[in-house]
C-alpha cells in the first residue's frame, strides 16, 4: 500500500502520496474529479511552467519575491516546461471550468519541488503555492494565458509546418500527373475530361488556404489574458507585472504576444479559441474532401476507379489473402471526424462564458490541442506514406474518356444542346462511343470529330473545335 503524508489547505488536512510533488488542494481535485483519466496534454503543462517561470522573474524584477525564493521557483518552473515533472500534474480534465485545480496543481508541484532546491526538510514549506508561486496571477488569467500560448505555439511550430508538407507533396504530384487526362465526375456521374494534374493542383490549394485560415485564425491567440487576475480588474497585481512576463513568454516562443487590451473580453469569453477550432474543422473538412477522394480514385484493383494506385503500407484483410485498403486516407478522415466533433464541444464550451468568466476551459482546452496534434499527426502521415506514393493508372484514365457520354458536351456548341443530348441518350442505350454514333450519322466529317473530341483541349477555357 502507498506510503501518505498528510498536507493541510484552507479547508483542512489531506492524504498525499508520500512521493507526490503536489498538495492538499490537488489531492482533493484528483478526489472529487475522477472522470475520464484524460490530462491536459504537454503543450499546455509547457506553457504552465512558462508563465510561472516569467511570473517569478517579474516579481523579483518588481522587488515583490526573495531573491532565493524566486531563483528556486524559477528553477523549478524550468522542470516543468522541460517535461521533468509531467507525472506529478494529475488532475482530470473535467474538473472545476476556470481550471483552478490545475493552476493550483502547478502551485503546490512548483512550490514543493523549490523547497526541495532550497534543501528544505519534509514537512518544511519556506515555498507558498499561493503567496510565492501564485503571486499577481489567479487561475482565471493564467490558465486561458495557458491555452492561448500553448495553441499557438503548437500550430505554429507543428501544424503549420506539417500542412505545407502535405501540400507540397500535392503539389508534386499535379506536376507529375499534368499530361495525364481522365474524366471529371460531378454529382458521382461522369463531367467533362479534366487532367489528373489539375485535380490535384486543386488538393494543393486547398490545403493552402487552410494554412491561411489557420495563420489567420490563430493571430488571436496573441493577446493574453495575464493580468486581469479575478475578473480582469487587475487586483493585486502590480501594473506592470503582466507586461514584463509577457515579454518574456514573445522572446521565448518567437510569437508576437501582447496583453489583452481589454481584460473584462479576454477572461469572460473564449472567443479567439473558438475562432482557431472553426479553422481547424475547415482544414478537416478540406483534409476529408482529399484524403476521401483519394481513396475513391484509388478503389479497386480491379472492380473500382483504379485511376490511382496507393501505395501498399499494411495488409488489409485478417480473412482475405492479398487485400490491401486505403488505410492512410482512413486515419485522416478518422481523424478529421474527431476534430469537428472537438470543434462542436468548443463552440459549446465558448458560449459558456457566464458574466465574468468562462468556466470550460480545461475541456476547451484538451479538445483544442487535441485538435492540433491529430492533425499535424494525420496530415505528416498521409503526406508521407500516402501521396508521396501514389501513381497514377494512364492507360485506366484515357481508356475512360473516350468511353464517356460527357464528352457529347464539347458537340453542343456545333450540334446543339436538344441533338447533343440525344446522342448521349442513344450511347447510353446502345453501348456506343458519342464518336461512333454522330461519325455514323455524318453529321461531322472524321477530321472535325478528331478536333473537337480531342480530350486535351477540353481541360483549358475555349469552345472545343475552335482556336483557344
Amino acid at each position: 500500500m502507498s506510503e501518505y503524508r498528510i498536507e493541510k489547505d484552507s479547508m483542512g488536512e489531506m492524504r498525499v502520496p508520500v512521493e507526490a510533488l503536489y498538495g492538499a488542494q490537488t489531492a482533493r481535485a484528483v478526489a472529487n474529479f475522477p472522470v475520464s483519466g484524460l490530462r491536459l496534454p504537454r503543450p499546455f503543462i509547457r506553457a504552465l511552467g512558462q508563465i510561472k517561470q516569467g511570473a517569478a522573474r517579474a516579481n523579483l524584477d518588481l522587488g515583490l519575491l526573495d531573491k532565493e525564493i524566486a531563483l528556486a521557483i524559477m528553477e523549478a518552473a524550468e522542470e516543468v516546461v522541460s517535461g521533468e515533472l509531467d507525472a506529478h500534474f494529475v488532475v482530470d480534465v473535467f474538473q472545476t471550468g476556470s481550471g483552478t485545480s490545475t493552476n493550483m496543481n502547478a502551485n503546490e508541484v512548483i512550490a514543493t519541488r523549490a523547497a526541495q532546491l532550497l534543501g528544505a526538510a519534509p514537512g518544511e514549506h519556506p515555498v507558498h503555492p499561493n503567496d510565492h508561486v501564485n503571486l499577481g496571477q489567479s487561475s482565471n488569467d493564467v490558465f486561458p494565458t495557458a491555452l492561448h500560448l500553448a495553441a499557438a505555439v503548437e500550430v505554429r511550430r507543428r501544424l503549420i509546418p506539417a500542412l505545407f508538407e502535405l501540400q507540397e507533396a500535392l503539389g508534386e504530384k499535379a506536376g507529375e500527373f499534368d499530361a495525364i487526362v481522365k474524366i471529371a465526375r460531378t454529382h458521382l456521374q461522369d463531367a467533362v475530361p479534366i487532367r489528373l494534374g489539375q485535380v490535384f493542383s486543386g488538393y494543393a490549394r486547398q490545403t493552402a488556404l487552410a494554412i491561411r485560415r489557420l495563420e489567420g485564425a490563430s493571430n488571436g491567440l496573441n493577446e493574453l489574458p495575464l493580468g486581469g487576475t479575478a475578473v480582469g480588474t487587475g487586483l493585486n497585481t502590480h501594473p506592470e507585472f503582466a507586461a514584463k512576463v509577457i515579454a518574456g513568454l514573445a522572446q521565448a516562443s518567437g510569437l508576437p504576444l501582447r496583453e489583452a487590451a481589454n481584460h473584462f473580453e479576454a477572461q469572460a469569453s473564449r472567443d479567439a479559441a473558438v475562432n482557431l477550432s472553426g479553422a481547424l474543422k475547415a482544414c478537416a473538412t478540406a483534409l476529408f474532401k482529399i484524403a476521401n477522394d483519394i481513396r475513391f480514385l484509388g478503389s479497386g484493383p480491379r472492380c473500382g476507379l483504379g485511376e490511382l494506385e496507393l501505395p501498399a503500407v499494411q495488409p488489409g484483410s485478417s480473412i482475405m489473402p492479398g487485400k490491401v485498403n486505403p488505410v492512410m486516407a482512413e486515419s485522416l478522415m478518422q481523424v478529421c471526424a474527431q476534430v469537428i466533433g472537438n470543434d462542436a464541444a468548443l463552440s459549446l464550451g465558448g458560449l459558456s462564458g457566464n458574466f465574468e468568466l468562462n468556466t470550460m476551459m480545461p475541456m476547451m482546452s484538451h479538445n483544442l490541442l487535441q485538435s492540433i496534434e491529430l492533425l499535424s499527426n494525420a496530415a505528416r502521415l498521409f503526406g508521407a506514406r500516402c501521396v508521396q506514393g501514389l501513381k497514377a493508372d494512364r492507360a485506366r484514365c484515357e481508356g475512360l474518356v473516350e468511353q464517356s457520354l460527357a464528352m457529347v458536351t464539347a458537340l453542343a456548341p456545333q450540334l446543339g444542346y436538344d441533338q447533343a443530348a440525344a446522342i448521349a441518350k442513344q450511347a447510353w442505350e446502345q453501348g456506343r462511343t458519342v464518336r461512333e454514333l454522330v461519325l455514323e450519322g455524318g453529321l461531322l466529317s472524321a477530321d472535325e470529330l478528331e478536333r473537337i473530341l480531342d480530350p486535351r483541349p477540353m481541360t483549358e477555357p475555349g469552345i472545343a473545335g475552335k482556336t483557344r
